[in-house]
């Protein structure tokens, strides 16, 4: 790659990268069907024109934010499910990853829980696929473990469902907190524990009949 076409390149980067972040700013009071494409390339000072270089409309621009906000849990939720510890040990990491990651990308969970259930199709699919990996990876981790018990796959991926639906629900209670109540947050910490040990209880005795 010559020197020109590589200041070219990193610019282009730039410039995706301050849509990413001037929609994602723009998102907090707002949903993503309300946005305006003049709204975004205004705040990043650049023509209309430009923004199609990058992104074929908003909601494409939404699809990318849904890969960015969800993509890194991945790895984390993985790490966490492969450790060889206890239910509560993993119970503990769980709603502490979930916290951590509210207090590092309020903005990218809070765009998340508004548009899951959006007037924006392609970022609803977005994001329930991405649920769905969850899911999927969540199933994969307990399989080895439920099959021999005499669990279903169908039944495994139901409990691994409860689990995300159980972190998502988890991720918005965070996001609600006043940045000056710990207090607050310990109760949802305390909270989200309680119910995961609930439903890890509930999985321990689902072949007991």
């Amino acid at each position: 790659m010559s020197h020109t076409s590589g200041v070219r390149q990193a610019q282009k980067e730039k410039t995706r990268r301050a849509l990413l972040d001037a929609g994602l700013r723009l998102l907090e009071d707002q949903s993503l069907s309300s946005l305006g494409l003049r709204e975004v390339t205004r705040v990043v000072g650049v023509a209309p024109a430009a923004f199609y270089r990058h992104f074929r409309d908003l909601s494409d621009l939404g699809v990318a934010l849904v890969e960015e906000s969800l993509g890194s849990l991945h790895a984390l939720i993985r790490a966490i499910l492969a450790d060889q510890i206890g239910d509560e040990e993993r119970i503990e990491a769980t709603v502490e990853a979930v916290a951590e990651q509210v207090r590092r990308y309020p903005a990218h969970i809070r765009f998340i829980a508004r548009e899951r259930h959006g007037g924006v199709r392609p970022v609803r699919e977005a994001i329930a696929a991405e649920l769905d990996r969850f899911a999927d990876e969540v199933a994969d981790a307990f399989a080895p473990q439920l099959t021999p018990e005499g669990w279903s796959a169908e039944d495994v991926r139901i409990l691994a469902q409860m689990y995300v639906d159980h972190m998502v629900m988890t991720a918005t209670a965070f996001l609600e907190v006043p940045p000056d109540r710990p207090d607050e947050e310990r109760r949802v910490a305390d909270t989200a524990r309680k119910q995961l040990l609930l439903i890890s209880l509930g999985r321990r005795h689902w072949r007991d009949g």
